[in-house]
C-alpha cells in the first residue's frame, strides 16, 4: 500500500491547517488505495483540533515527543511534555482504531533511564508505533551532540520497545519520523512504493509530497 505522508500547520496558521485536513480527503476520494500518514504539532493542547484532523480518518496519527522532559526548555520552546502525551492519549480514545506514534532523537544528554520513562509514558497513553534516532545537528545555531548513541544501544531500546508493548519499533542511528512508515501499518509490505499523484492534486497552496519533513530543531 503506497503511504503519503504530510505535516499539518499549527494553530498559528488556521487556514493552512485547514486546507492540510481537506487533502486528506482529496487524496481519499480520488486515491482510495493510498495510506495517510500525520505529522502534527500539540495543537497547544486544543482537543477541538485534533478532533478535525481525527474527523479526516488519516491511517496513522504521528506527533513526536522528540526528547525527555527533563530537556523541554532546551529543546521544545513553548511545548510541554504533558500536553503532547495528553493530545496522544485524548486521539487514541476519541479513536482507537487509529494507529498512534510517536518518536525521539537522542544524543542531546537525555539518560537511558529518561528515555525507558519516556517510552513507558508514551506506552500509557495507548502509543502504538515508536521511532527513536540519533540527533544530528542541523548547523551551529542548533544545539550540539551530546553523544552519538551505539547501535546496540539502538538494539536493546527496540527490544525494550516491543517487551512493553509497542506494536511496531524503528530504532537505529539513521531513524527519522518518517523511515519505513509504510512498514509499522503494513508488516507485510516491502516499502513504500512510489507514488504517482494526479496533477490537479498538486494544485493549489496545500503541498503534498511522498514524505514530510520533520521540522528542525530550534
Amino acid at each position: 500500500m503506497p503511504l503519503v505522508l504530510f505535516q499539518i500547520q499549527n494553530l498559528k496558521t488556521l487556514p493552512k491547517f485547514l486546507i492540510n485536513t481537506l487533502t486528506i480527503e482529496a487524496i481519499r476520494a480520488r486515491l482510495p488505495e493510498c495510506g495517510i500518514e500525520v505529522l502534527t504539532p500539540d495543537f497547544q493542547g486544543s482537543h477541538a483540533a485534533m478532533d478535525i484532523v481525527l474527523a479526516a480518518s488519516p491511517d496513522v496519527l504521528n506527533h513526536n515527543t522528540e526528547t525527555v522532559p527533563r530537556l523541554y526548555r532546551q529543546v521544545r520552546l513553548g511545548a510541554r511534555y504533558e500536553r503532547s502525551l495528553d493530545i496522544l492519549a485524548y486521539a487514541k480514545q476519541q479513536r482507537p482504531e487509529i494507529p498512534a506514534k510517536s518518536g525521539l532523537m537522542l544524543g542531546l544528554g537525555e539518560t537511558m533511564e529518561e528515555v525507558h520513562q519516556v517510552m513507558r509514558d508514551l506506552r500509557a497513553s495507548n502509543v502504538d508505533i515508536l521511532t527513536l534516532g540519533q540527533y544530528l545537528r542541523p548547523s551551529l545555531k542548533h544545539l550540539p551532540i551530546i553523544r552519538h548513541v551505539t547501535p546496540d544501544e539502538f538494539a536493546e531500546l527496540k527490544r525494550l520497545g516491543y517487551e512493553i508493548g509497542f506494536k511496531h519499533v524503528e530504532s537505529g542511528p539513521l531513524v527519522r519520523s518518517s523511515f519505513h512508515a509504510a512498514d509499522a501499518v503494513a508488516p507485510s509490505n516491502d516499502g513504500l512504493q512510489p507514488l504517482v499523484l494526479p496533477e490537479r492534486l498538486n494544485e493549489g497552496p496545500a503541498s503534498i509530497t511522498g514524505r514530510t519533513r520533520d521540522r528542525g530543531w530550534k
